[in-house]
């Protein structure tokens, strides 16, 4: 009979095939061991690179190699990152060689590869942890010593850093994975009105300001026209700007019913020239908040 390994822990036993030998029989076992925690979450060349750089030059070099571009608005993307920078600094501190950099650095990587695509519980990670530990830790029952990647001092130190650093926050990794977040406002689009420009040195008048005969009067500079006019009527003199009076009726000739029918007339064109303004002052203050409203909705 013989045993053996996925990433996912030991296989059942199956039956040893007809005519092997225990040297081909322990050859198989050796290259199924060899699989274990594969592919390498980095490579030797990443790792050796990684070795000659201080903390910041780690956490940039881990960024590149992961593929990380958006620290500074993804989240996920920076809890990853430390992740991986706090278990490698760690391992740094334990003094691994390079395969036990490797292999750790796997571990970390296939824990939360297991919570993110098979959803697995924390009760099923632990066991998952014992199970891969049981393989490349220290073994007794194994007949080949150099199998042991981790002593029994780094297998129990990996476990203890495992617990701080993961098990004891796998709420909050689950959150990362599985719960959606709100887009975060980190800019607004700001809309301006501005006075629109005016012919003279002065803007417009506000409907809420001063009335238009007032500014037109006293504060609006007068026209080309206006000076031109005005300079001819001084020209004249009085006399000749002077209208001349008549004694006759102004209304002589017009019966009551004319001056009826063009009082009616007169009052109707008033009203009609009332009524236009207003719907015009109306139509402007429905343009002025339904702009408004809009802003509003957009921000």
């Amino acid at each position: 009979m013989s045993q053996g390994t996925t990433p996912w822990g030991p296989t059942p036993a199956g039956p040893t095939p007809a005519g092997t030998t225990p040297e081909s029989e322990r050859d198989t076992e050796f290259q199924e061991h060899e699989k274990i925690l594969s592919p390498d979450f980095l490579s030797v060349a990443q790792i050796t690179d990684l070795l000659t750089e201080d903390v910041d030059g780690v956490q940039e070099k881990l960024r590149i190699f992961l593929n990380f571009k958006n620290l500074e608005t993804c989240l996920k993307d920076a809890i990853l990152l430390d992740y991986y920078v706090s278990g490698f600094l760690w391992a740094r501190r334990m003094d691994f060689s390079v395969i036990q950099y490797s292999k750790f650095m796997t571990l970390l990587a296939m824990l939360l590869q297991n919570l993110k695509t098979l959803h697995m519980s924390l009760e099923d990670s632990i066991k998952w942890l014992g199970e891969v530990m049981a393989e490349i830790g220290p073994n007794h029952s194994r007949k080949s010593e150099e199998w042991n990647i981790f002593d029994v001092k780094q297998a129990n130190a990996i476990i203890d850093y495992i617990k701080i650093s993961l098990f004891q926050h796998y709420k909050l990794y689950e959150f990362m994975f599985y719960s959606a977040r709100e887009e975060i406002v980190i800019g607004t689009e700001q809309v301006i009105e501005v006075v629109k420009p005016a012919g003279g040195p002065f803007p417009e008048p506000l409907e809420e300001g001063i009335s238009c005969d007032i500014y037109s009067t006293f504060i609006e500079p007068p026209t080309t026209l206006d000076r031109e006019m005005k300079g001819l009527d001084q020209e004249q003199g009085p006399e000749e700007s002077q209208p001349e009076t008549s004694d006759v009726d102004p209304s002589f000739g017009f019966t009551i019913e004319d001056v009826k029918s063009v009082l009616d007339q007169v009052t109707d064109d008033i009203l009609i020239g009332i009524q236009t303004e207003i719907n015009e002052k109306l139509q402007i203050q429905e343009e002025v908040f339904n702009a408004r409203i809009e802003k509003l909705k957009k921000a």
